[in-house]
């Protein structure tokens, strides 16, 4: 039998017995988030939740502009919108906790103004200062809050507090008190990114009772629906968020298996450098030793050899050349330099 491969696996993990498994995405709240603020009814709630201060702004007001992921290795961000020509946002959803959203805000940021620019055909080499909307910085948090703080700063975080040429702000949005509400049985409607994160700590809760498979997603919606989180947006597009929630490989699955060859085909590379550097290593001994033993053998029959010259030089019975003809491996030169030598021992 064949060894069981990544897709057969996903099939028995989902349950199947045949036809297209049916797996949860792991970017699950990314997708939706993405979705449900593409809309602008949805997206002038957000900013109202943000801003509740300004009454003024209308749905026409806001102008999408997310960083779209054109190509592979391209940045892009869950959702960057402008409120007229004053304020440029950007949000992303997060479910885990890392520092590194600071930098990404920066390069979302900075990327987000560029296209700015171009849209504007602003030239900024021009001596006239350009206008440059105010920016602001979100992450919503959908994990356990913990202990991490209101806001993160790049020169507190990555450089001890001190003053330097950069700094990045980010604003951090949890919904504990939110999620905290409802779960107590408390249905009044919630400001839409509050609803938002209740709705996948929703999805985590059910993930966990039915693993990632279609039951914990109709669980997710009905649970919502009847808690009135996120219920119109649900209501009418129940099968789109169905349809984006579940898929055969998602992007993260697809990075997760890449690393995992990867990394088994640098195991299976190392041990082969392994192996070939022992053997390198045996031979070389192996050379070394018998180099030695050579070495040794040839000092061992020099010495005999000198000492046979020596015998026959003490008798004086043989002439230098005579002994050189008895012992091929020295040379009549060889023989008068032992001879000398045994004359300077006397």
């Amino acid at each position: 039998m064949g060894e069981i491969t990544d897709y057969e696996r996903e099939k028995r993990f989902a349950g199947q017995t045949g036809g297209e498994p049916e797996i949860a995405k792991y970017t699950m709240q990314d997708s939706v988030f993405t979705t449900l603020f593409r809309e602008k009814k949805y997206l002038i709630q957000l900013y109202r939740a943000l801003h509740p201060e300004d009454t003024d702004t209308t749905e026409e007001d806001l102008k999408n502009i997310t960083i779209k992921n054109v190509l592979t290795d391209g940045i892009y961000n869950d959702l960057g919108f402008m409120a007229g020509d004053k304020l440029l946002i950007l949000v992303e959803a997060q479910a885990s906790w890392s520092m590194n959203i600071i930098i990404r805000a920066l390069m979302y940021l900075v990327q987000s103004y560029h296209e700015y620019f171009e849209g504007k055909k602003v030239e900024l080499y021009r001596s006239k200062k350009v206008h440059l909307p105010r920016p602001e910085l979100y992450v919503v948090f959908t994990g356990k809050r913990t202990e991490h703080p209101e806001t993160v700063s790049l020169s507190e975080e990555f450089f001890g507090g001190e003053e330097c040429a950069l700094e990045v702000k980010v604003n951090m949005i949890y919904g504990e008190e939110a999620w905290e509400a409802v779960s107590s049985g408390d249905r009044e409607e919630k400001d839409i990114i509050s609803q938002y994160i209740i709705f996948t700590k929703v999805y985590n809760e059910q993930v966990k009772k039915y693993r990632r498979t279609r039951k914990a997603v109709a669980e997710t919606i009905r649970i919502c629906r009847d808690w009135n989180v996120l219920k119109e947006f649900l209501e009418s597009r129940e099968k789109e968020v169905v349809s984006i929630m579940m898929a055969l490989f998602d992007e993260k699955r697809i990075v997760e298996l890449y690393i995992e060859n990867r990394v088994r085909e640098g195991i299976e590379e190392g041990l082969k450098d392994a192996e070939k550097l022992l053997m390198e290593k045996v031979a070389a001994e192996a050379e070394k030793r018998a180099t030695e033993t050579e070495k040794r053998a040839a000092e061992k029959a020099a010495s005999i050899t000198r000492k046979t010259a020596e015998g026959l030089l003490k008798t004086g019975k043989l002439s230098i050349e005579e002994i050189a003809a008895c012992i091929p491996e020295l040379s009549s030169e060889d023989i008068r330099g032992i001879q000398k030598t045994l004359a300077y021992a006397k």
